[in-house]
């Protein structure tokens, strides 16, 4: 038998311990991705928790800490943490496109993840109406770049699968995941990488699992929709979500670039007095709302969808605006799930309309249209809420009403809020 060669078995060694190295760095950053997602979740319940037990307490206090609160967070956001306000979801797309690695450091960061998870609690903990799957995302992909730093040639696949294995962890919805990282993140497919993906997802869904269980977000439901005259709720759904969802989009765009004259120029000269007017808003919003509209919108929106509590007529507008609010006045936070929960509130409000319709359905597709129309990525949105639901009966239906949703959509905003918003982060070209 003839001995190896050498200087051959050095090469084969250099190149599989080079695959090996890349495969444990996203193994070992789904796993920090998930620990992150989980410890975010659990203290985004407490800070919700805690500010509800004080409106609680004292039901006008809101117009005092609310617009406090946000002016500090863009205080704390500018002086410290720049570029971790808002969604957080553009930057990590933003950091995806561009090539220079120091230009991404400026997007995702370890120190843009830490700003990122305590700036999204105080949000919270002051009442915003934000999420915490947007800034998930800016985290999940933070921390697969910083594991990645000196692996130049994979950034933009680690940036990516950081990314989906946030979706997947926050939710618990690991499809979801692997279709956000297609549609939204890069809409096209990387087959190279998507096993190693998918091993990111895996892995950071198996850290959230071991910590909260194999739950479903918004709780099983059976909810089915009847063949006939029913069907006419697909189509007002959708287009009433979708006009309404791009107006959403429209509005944080125009002021994300800056309103034109005088308002745009003393905005960007006091932001922190902006956000601060902005807070003020969403108390007001919040008292108007009998306290409903502060936070993720979580809890209403499970209430809506199993039939547990009235929401009121008014509660899908305040909800839509206190959440406009918050993205407009600069804070870190997502707008995943006050969408989905805006969505619910159009729903239960299209019950009233629809009577003989189960008002579970719905909801349901109250919730694919307006997340449809804001971020215009209808595989997506029907995906994730079937996903987050345990509902396969109702798929048809609510991919009918995602499309229809994302071509009322265009009627109001020609481009979906997330990849809108990324222009904001990537320099122009030079000339």
């Amino acid at each position: 038998m003839r001995p190896l060669d050498k200087p051959r078995f050095k090469r084969l060694l250099f190149v599989y311990s080079r695959r090996w190295r890349r495969r444990a760095i996203f193994v070992v950053g789904g796993l920090a991705v998930g620990g992150a997602a989980v410890a975010l979740a659990i203290a985004a319940d407490w800070a919700q928790k805690a500010f509800h037990h004080f409106i609680g307490n004292w039901p006008f206090g809101g117009l005092v800490v609310t617009p406090l609160g946000f002016g500090l967070i863009i205080y704390l956001t500018d002086r410290f943490f720049p570029n971790s306000g808002g969604s957080g979801i553009p930057q990590a797309i933003a950091a995806r496109t561009l090539k220079d690695t120091a230009e991404r450091a400026k997007l995702v960061s370890l120190r843009i993840a830490v700003g990122k998870i305590l700036l999204t609690l105080m949000g919270l903990l002051v009442g915003a109406s934000t999420g915490r799957e947007g800034s998930t995302v800016q985290v999940g992909a933070s921390v697969m770049f910083t594991l990645g730093r000196f692996s130049r040639r994979h950034q933009p696949g680690l940036i990516l699968a950081g990314a989906a294995a946030g979706v997947a962890a926050a939710f618990n919805t690991p499809l979801a995941g692997i279709v956000f990282a297609i549609e939204e993140m890069s809409r096209s497919f990387e087959v190279r990488a998507s096993g190693l993906i998918i091993g990111t997802i895996i892995a950071a869904g198996l850290t959230s699992l071991a910590f909260l269980g194999n739950y479903t977000y918004f709780g099983s439901s059976d909810a089915v929709l009847p063949m006939g005259f029913n069907w006419i709720a697909v189509v007002a759904c959708g287009v009433v979500g979708g006009l309404l969802g791009g107006l959403f989009s429209r509005v944080l765009i125009l002021f994300a670039f800056g309103l034109p004259g005088r308002a745009g120029t003393w905005i960007k000269a006091h932001p922190v007095f902006f956000a601060a007017a902005c807070g003020f808003a969403v108390a007001l919003c919040g008292l108007l709302s009998g306290s409903t509209v502060y936070g993720t919108g979580y809890e209403q929106a499970r209430a809506a969808l199993h039939d547990t509590g009235a929401l009121s007529v008014f509660y899908a507008p305040l909800k839509l605006i206190a959440t406009a609010l918050s993205s407009i006045s600069g804070i870190p936070g997502g707008i995943f799930s006050p969408s989905l929960s805006v969505g619910a509130g159009i729903g239960a409000d299209m019950a009233r309309l629809f009577s003989a319709t189960p008002i579970g359905a719905l909801v349901l597709l109250g919730m694919v249209s307006y997340f449809s129309g804001v971020v215009q990525a209808p595989i997506t949105a029907f995906v994730i809420v079937s996903e987050m639901t345990d509902n396969h009966s109702l798929l048809v239906p609510l991919m009918l009403a995602a499309l229809i949703a994302q071509g009322a959509s265009r009627l109001v905003c020609k481009e979906g809020v997330y990849h809108a918003l990324a222009r904001k982060f990537i320099p122009p070209p030079s000339s």
